[in-house]
């Protein structure tokens, strides 16, 4: 199968910078699957995943917030935050998640709830991608 580069950058890190078969990512509008020679294309990426695929193997990373650029040579995700299934701390998500649902149920101000429900979303989805190691 053909390749073509991947790039994954956070504000901290390169995260992944190499030849691929295959990549799949959420964006807001659903799963994308690209391989080498896709349409050019963006979009924006909520918290969900993404796997890329190389030969017979697949690995897969918690994503937040960001966004997807394709063109015919390369794709580019931009995102606050990548961690790879194999990198997540599985009990600090569940105490992310709990103290997320704290926060929630003390029903504070408007903006605290939306924090918190971000904080929630985030903390299920690298849960979610650490089980599937």
């Amino acid at each position: 199968m053909a390749t073509f580069p991947l790039q994954v950058l956070t504000p901290e890190r390169v995260v992944y910078e190499a030849e691929v078969d295959g990549l799949t990512v959420r964006t807001t509008a659903g799963d994308v699957g690209i391989l080498r020679g896709h349409a050019d294309y963006v979009a924006a990426i909520d918290i969900g995943f993404m796997q890329i695929r190389i030969g017979n193997q697949r690995r897969t990373a918690a994503l937040s917030n960001g966004m997807l650029r394709v063109n015919r040579q390369k794709a580019v995700i931009l995102v606050q935050a990548c961690e790879w299934a194999d990198e997540i701390d599985l009990e600090r998500a569940r105490r992310a998640e709990q103290a997320a649902r704290q926060r929630l149920a003390a029903q504070k101000s408007d903006q605290d709830m939306a924090l918190a429900e971000v904080k929630l979303k985030r903390a299920l989805n690298r849960q979610q991608i650490a089980q599937k190691k």
